[in-house]
């Protein structure tokens, strides 16, 4: 079982993205993973973006591994995370690789 975070674009998208990161966190929860999403923080002053990438940050250090969605190289939030958890030794893959038979190895 590895504790992942699910990285991926959200200004900009409709709903946030909001839908893509709820059904990674979902697929990922049925491969056996235990999953931080992003997409069901609170932020108490939500028109602040430094808010939100602190509360992801805060999530993402408690890892062992990043699975990405579609679209992250778009995100310079997504791009930081994925930053931080290489720095940090984890193991970064697009959320497919997760959920193939190998994804945990």
């Amino acid at each position: 079982m590895t504790h992942l975070y699910v990285a991926g674009p959200m200004t900009g998208l409709p709903e946030f993205n909001y839908p893509a990161f709820r059904a990674a966190a979902a697929a990922l929860t049925d491969a056996g993973h235990v999953v931080e999403d992003p997409s069901i923080n609170e932020n108490l002053t939500p028109g602040d973006y430094h808010g939100w990438l602190r509360a992801g940050l805060a999530q993402l250090i408690r890892c062992d591994g990043v699975a990405l969605l579609d679209g992250w190289e778009a995100s310079g939030g997504a791009r930081l995370e994925v930053n931080v958890a290489a720095t940090l030794g984890m193991r970064v893959k697009p959320l497919a690789e997760w959920l193939t038979a190998d994804g945990a190895a």
